[in-house]
């Protein structure tokens, strides 16, 4: 990795610092990339003090499912262009998924690969999830001991080849090693129920929508409940975790999931919380995910199980591809790449959406920072401003409201369903481990980040 500059000894003071989720008038010391002590206000202290002011200081957003899809289709996104959009977010820790790269992070050989990829373009710190496929379960312990988080499957086509879907088989063959490890196992739930394969799709999104119809996610959901609640009985202790979540009507199965005391959690994604079916035009490609995004009333319901906790953190699910793949041109949504490219304007989409909701700021930090990093397994030292965590820090503006520009886009292609979208709030500041990396819409010095390794259950970083 790059050569860090020496580490400083200073503090960032401000009216309004996110601690133990509150807002308080507070001083933050941070000594070697450490938050070594958190004052008053008015503190006097033996080093440089910047004062924010009214500015919210709060923890730097770990952002648990990231499609950067480095090596081997780097020209659909890479480390470096994907961290940097990441940093501009004000999100300072990430975490990548095992697929759309080639090869699949599947095998012990292929995460090595990933992890050579990586040298010198990190400009946030990355985790990094496995994946089970049919055929890997054999090399699994090996994958899981090599340092990936946890690991990631399909119950559907996944439009990767060399990544294809598990069975309920499958993953009872998977479920006993997962729960040695004690890492969780995240599933892309959908099944192809075989209802919908007459839908016209084309341009209409209503076609779209019509094709990939809730009930394939509540099935899915359904299922891994059944095959959760099995090896609990069988004295195996999992983790099951619902990737983005679409469906208002597998709300009530992760309900009843946790009221039987199971490990079962799901989250969500800024485009299923601040988008509706309603207002999607014909041929607008940039909006086609999978699932997909889903009516307003739908959209309510999704807020209120944020609200009541039964979904348990947003995530990006970024997603990109080239312009090419999106079919921007043809408007043809049965052929065009699903996947949302929106990974440094999560904050701003959320929090728009939340003033709405009347969700407070430090609920959403909890959100996007705590509950993603205690997800990941790196709570110990991310997702909070605390004594001894890593000096991971946005400085946010709440206030400004603004339309997001195809100029302002950090990722490699700037094209997003946001563009033209007012929102609220803007990202001043991004420190990594005490080091500022972004400030007013430029990037400060070079890549510093540290892959996050899980060995044993203790996470490690490697320079």
């Amino acid at each position: 990795m790059s050569q860090s500059p020496p580490l400083q000894h200073f503090a960032l003071k401000s009216q309004r610092v996110i601690i133990d989720d509150q807002i308080k008038a507070a001083c933050v010391e941070i000594k070697e990339g450490k938050i070594s002590a958190i004052h008053g206000y008015d503190a006097q202290l033996d080093c440089a003090v910047k004062d924010l002011a009214n500015k919210l200081l709060m923890p730097g957003l770990v952002d648990t499912h990231v499609h950067i899809n480095e090596p081997g289709r780097t020209e659909w996104e890479g480390f470096n262009s994907a961290t940097q959009a990441a940093a501009a977010g004000g999100i300072t820790t990430l975490v990548d998924m095992p697929l759309n790269c080639i090869p699949v992070t599947t095998t012990k050989a292929a995460f090595e690969q990933k992890l050579n990829a990586v040298k010198d373009k990190l400009w946030a710190d990355c985790g990094f999830w496995g994946g089970v496929i049919p055929g890997n379960l054999d090399q699994l312990d090996e994958l899981l001991c090599a340092g990936v988080l946890g690991v990631k499957s399909f119950l559907i086509d996944s439009g990767i080849d060399e990544f294809p879907n598990v069975s309920a088989e499958h993953i009872r063959r998977a479920l006993p090693i997962l729960a040695k490890h004690q890492v969780p196992y995240l599933i892309h739930a959908e099944i192809d129920c075989g209802d919908q394969r007459q839908a016209k799709i084309g341009k209409r999104y209503r076609g779209f929508l019509d094709s990939r119809p809730k009930n394939w996610e509540n099935k899915a959901v359904s299922l891994m409940l059944d095959l959760a609640l099995e090896a609990k009985n069988k004295g195996l202790k999992n983790h099951i975790h619902i990737v983005h979540l679409s469906s208002d009507e597998a709300l009530g199965i992760i309900r009843q999931a946790k009221q039987r005391g199971l490990n079962f959690s799901a989250e969500t994604c800024p485009h299923y919380l601040t988008l509706a079916a309603e207002t999607i035009p014909d041929g607008k490609t940039l909006f086609k995910c999978c699932p997909p995004i889903r009516e307003e009333k739908n959209r309510q319901h999704l807020w209120q199980a944020i609200k009541d906790e039964t979904i348990s953190f947003i995530v990006s699910d970024h997603s990109p591809c080239t312009p090419q793949l999106k079919a921007i041109d043809s408007g043809d949504l049965e052929k065009a790449w699903g996947g949302i490219s929106a990974l440094q304007f999560g904050l701003p989409l959320i929090w728009t959406e939340a003033i709405e909701q009347n969700i407070s700021i430090t609920e959403i930090s909890r959100l996007m920072s705590y509950e993603t990093a205690k997800f990941a397994g790196l709570d110990s030292f991310k997702g909070q401003i605390a004594i001894g965590f890593d000096a991971d820090l946005v400085v946010f503006d709440d206030t400004p409201s603004y339309k997001i520009s195809r100029e302002m886009i950090k990722h490699r292609h700037k094209i997003s369903p946001y563009v033209g979208q007012q929102v609220i709030g803007v990202i001043e500041q991004t420190y990594l481990r005490g080091h500022k990396i972004f400030e007013n819409n430029c990037f400060i010095g070079g890549p510093l980040g540290h892959t996050l390794l899980k060995q044993s259950i203790a996470v490690t970083r490697q320079d």
